[in-house]
């Protein structure tokens, strides 16, 4: 095998949002990944594709791709729906794979697939970049060395932006079967960075509704029902003992962003971002110990581990994520979010959906 990792991309379309305004231009500007293949559904788009990337090799047929003997890994960054498939391919020809969250549209899926990469021994990785964010490796190592002394309570709010009015393109989300919404997306990966700091839960009680029942179709100038959720409140005890909150809602107007809270013993941490936990916005961290005036902590360098010229906003976790993938599978030693990490959140979304869904506090497995 190359230095670099030789990659092929499902979900390379140019015009691309997501993975436009991030993993693109982090794979170019990897020193650890070479972004050799890409492959979208029609042969013009992939080529466009090709050209626009300076990769090798161009397919419209993912599981081809995943049969080249010229590419090490696959990385699957498309709408959620379709994760499932080209992840499979990719397992099954004995490619390393990443795949960014939600793993699968259920926890079914993503524990099939999880158990068929362990078959398989092939590396995983999956796109819960908080994991990886050199903000929140920092928190996590204050936490675990200290700072705070015993963590007592904790609370996370986000609030992201939710239009009412949107292109019909972009109302498939309103069907929870899609597995893509508040609940999954925006909540998995603000919930999934308390978790990484701070433990797991020992018992929840839950929250999930729609605020908003319909959007409106700016293009076929008509109003669609919505049942999916854009609000969710968690309200537990994690296993360390501490209390904790969770608020995170869709927002039509001018949302708040992020804000993590952590209240201990012998001290205070807060955590603070115009977006959300899992963007690459460097977050700012800010702490108190034995006094009420919070400071500014500066992040050390052992938590980055891209060039000091990487693109920073939504590239930049990105990266870190690329660059410990790259690692594990040099090494065979993984230390990153891996299917294993998913499978845990779907199943924890799962508990949270069914505490809401009953009423009843309920324990988490």
């Amino acid at each position: 095998m190359a230095d670099k990792i030789r990659l092929g991309f499902v979900g390379a379309n140019v015009n691309s949002t997501w993975a436009g305004q991030s993993h693109f231009p982090a794979l170019l500007a990897s020193p650890d990944v070479e972004f050799t293949a890409v492959c979208t559904t029609r042969p013009e788009s992939a080529e466009e594709a090709r050209q626009a990337f300076g990769a090798k090799l161009a397919f419209h047929d993912f599981r081809e791709m995943a049969a080249s003997p010229e590419i090490d890994a696959v990385a699957v960054v498309v709408r959620v729906p379709s994760h499932y498939e080209p992840t499979r391919a990719a397992i099954e020809a004995g490619k390393h794979v990443l795949t960014e969250w939600p793993l699968g549209r259920t926890t079914v899926e993503a524990e099939e697939l999880t158990a068929l990469a362990h078959a398989r021994g092939v590396q995983t990785a999956v796109g819960l970049q908080s994991r990886v964010s050199p903000a929140l490796m920092y928190v996590k190592d204050l936490i675990d060395t200290g700072y705070v002394g015993e963590v007592m309570t904790c609370t996370v709010t986000t609030f992201r932006d939710g239009p009412v009015n949107r292109q019909s393109g972009g109302t498939w989300q309103r069907d929870p079967a899609m597995g893509a919404n508040t609940l999954t997306i925006a909540t998995g990966h603000v919930i999934d960075a308390l978790r990484f700091v701070l433990g797991d839960f020992k018992r929840v009680a839950c929250m999930v509704t729609n605020q908003v029942g319909q959007w409106y179709e700016t293009d076929t100038q008509q109003y669609v029902d919505v049942h999916s959720p854009d609000n969710v409140r968690v309200s537990g005890e994690l296993e360390r003992g501490a209390a904790a909150a969770v608020h995170v809602g869709a927002v039509p107007w001018a949302g708040s962003g992020y804000r993590m809270e952590i209240y201990g013993r012998e001290g205070t941490l807060i955590v603070t971002g115009s977006v959300s936990s899992q963007r690459g916005e460097m977050l700012r961290i800010q702490g108190a110990q034995g006094g009420h005036q919070l400071q500014d902590l500066t992040i050390p360098q052992q938590f980055i581990y891209v060039p000091d010229d990487f693109p920073k906003g939504d590239p930049f976790n990105v990266g870190q994520l690329y660059a410990l993938f790259a690692e594990a599978i040099r090494t065979g030693q993984a230390s990153l979010p891996t299917f294993d990490t998913a499978v845990g959140l779907h199943r924890f979304l799962d508990t949270v959906k069914e505490a809401s869904d009953t009423g009843r506090e309920l324990p988490v497995e």
